[in-house]
């Protein structure tokens, strides 16, 4: 879908229908000759509540209504809700092109995120479908018009929500088709960014023996998705880590058969890693990156490690293996170890990583591990700016202690009392004295309910990772 900005009046463009706010306690700003506009409200067929929608036919355009609610409490990530609705009416009266007449006095960011709402809602992965008899125009373009030029925030916009439909795609594609190998080629494909992809031999020679520890089950081999993204930016090394296990059945302490389908979103955080670089290298954002994915199946066979198997991580901390389903810290152990041999300076990893953070947050926040309040303080105001929130949860010396093991340096499990905060203090042993940050995703990697992205894979993380970016870049100019 092509995104552009006018400064032109909706009337002006080429769009064929054409979306008008409307706050409450306020009128329509520019109406038709006649009010017909101001008469829908009037008549109570328009209403400023947010989400509802009327219809009007006039000069051979469709003016559709679109409530926004109050105005003090309008933000983007209402602007993306108002928008996904305003896309699937337009879907299915098949419309071509789209325009939004931008409200008077919001921010930019509103713009960025009408063409947010409107590309992800029109995200559609269906390939392995037959095609229906009569399914419904696809939307071509969508236009914002404002009275002042919105061009760079409608363009980031467009950018996001792009890489953000990447990373869906690749959440949605089933674990048969996207192998630990698939993926890195995927990965391969981003433009801008130089990416190394390296497998099992690789993986033995850099002693990872963590992760090589979760792949041996599993008849795929594994790889270390490496990425490294130059934007000539003087300030410190940016980087990224995501857990990317292509399927996850727990291992030899198994899953529970009734979800372990949705066991391919268990890439989540390697998908919303590489969705983020495709944007950061699309924009030339100033910025230093270094990324890197653990990516692997974690299955059963005779060769799968088994619990009570003691393994060896790359930096030569052993791990007692009590649970197998635990195998997301396993994989990340190892890559964050080796983004800081890199020079990574400011780490921040996401991952799937626990069912707890699922319990305690639900789809609305991600659980945030730090070990630097500057970087938690950064990395929440990113996720605020996103419209992808996180919340502090806390790390302490008696966690720290609970993850000790009694036959090797730590276990990678210690039964469910505080399962999050176990996982991120097993893994904050490996990133020595380097600033990280943790996301767990676990809540709001799919099937979130969110109007632009209700069902499937969510993409969650591209945004408040692009954000983050983008911080690190003004902190660099300043």
């Amino acid at each position: 879908m092509r995104a552009s900005a006018t400064t032109d009046a909706p009337a002006g463009t080429n769009a064929d229908t054409i979306a008008v706010g409307v706050f409450e306690d306020e009128g329509i700003a520019h109406d038709l000759e006649g009010g017909p506009l101001t008469a829908l409200l009037h008549s109570g067929e328009a209403r400023p509540r947010l989400k509802h929608l009327a219809l009007h036919h006039a000069g051979g355009r469709r003016w559709v209504l679109a409530g926004l609610g109050r105005r003090d409490a309008f933000d983007p990530e209402r602007a993306r809700v108002a928008a996904a609705t305003v896309q699937g009416r337009a879907r299915e009266l098949g419309a071509r092109v789209l325009c939004w007449e931008l409200p008077h006095h919001v921010a930019d960011d509103v713009a960025a995120a009408l063409v947010e709402g409107t590309i992800l809602a029109g995200y559609r992965f269906d390939r392995y479908r037959a095609t229906p008899e009569e399914e419904p125009r696809a939307l071509e373009e969508i236009v914002v018009s404002a009275h002042h030029d919105v061009a760079d925030a409608v363009h980031r916009g467009a950018v996001g929500a792009r890489a953000q439909n990447l990373a869906r795609e690749l959440q949605d594609t089933p674990a048969n088709d996207l192998t630990p190998m698939a993926l890195g080629g995927r990965a391969q494909e981003i433009a801008g960014v130089e990416v190394e992809v390296h497998g099992r031999e690789w993986l033995v020679q850099e002693r990872m023996g963590a992760l090589l520890a979760v792949a041996q089950g599993s008849d795929h081999e594994p790889a270390l998705i490496v990425a490294r993204y130059d934007g000539g930016g003087e300030g410190p090394l940016l980087g990224l880590v995501g857990k990317a296990v292509t399927h996850d059945t727990g291992g030899i302490s198994i899953k529970p058969a009734a979800t372990m389908h949705e066991m391919k979103f268990d890439m989540s955080g390697g998908a919303a890693v590489l969705g983020a670089l495709q944007a950061i290298a699309a924009l030339e954002l100033p910025v230093l990156v270094f990324a890197d994915a653990g990516t692997t199946e974690n299955t059963i066979s005779g060769a799968a490690v088994k619990p009570g198997d003691i393994v060896r991580a790359r930096t030569g901390t052993t791990i007692e293996v009590n649970n197998t389903d635990a195998e997301g810290r396993l994989v990340l152990c190892d890559c964050l170890a080796y983004a800081v041999e890199q020079g990574a300076e400011r780490l921040v990893d996401i991952a799937t990583l626990t069912g707890g953070i699922v319990t305690a947050l639900g789809s609305t926040y991600a659980g945030l591990f730090a070990t630097d309040d500057e970087l938690a303080a950064t990395v929440t105001a990113a996720g605020e700016a996103a419209g992808e929130l996180v919340w502090r949860m806390p790390l302490h010396a008696e966690y720290d202690e609970q993850m000790k093991g009694r036959y090797a340096d730590l276990v990678n499990s210690d039964g469910r009392k505080a399962h999050p905060i176990q996982g991120a203090s097993f893994l904050k042993r490996f990133v020595g004295d380097v600033a990280w940050a943790h996301i767990d995703m676990a809540g709001t990697s799919n099937d979130t309910g969110r109007a632009y992205a209700a069902k499937g894979g969510s993409g969650w993380g591209v945004r408040l990772l692009l954000e983050l970016a983008r911080e690190e870049a003004r902190k660099a100019s300043v």
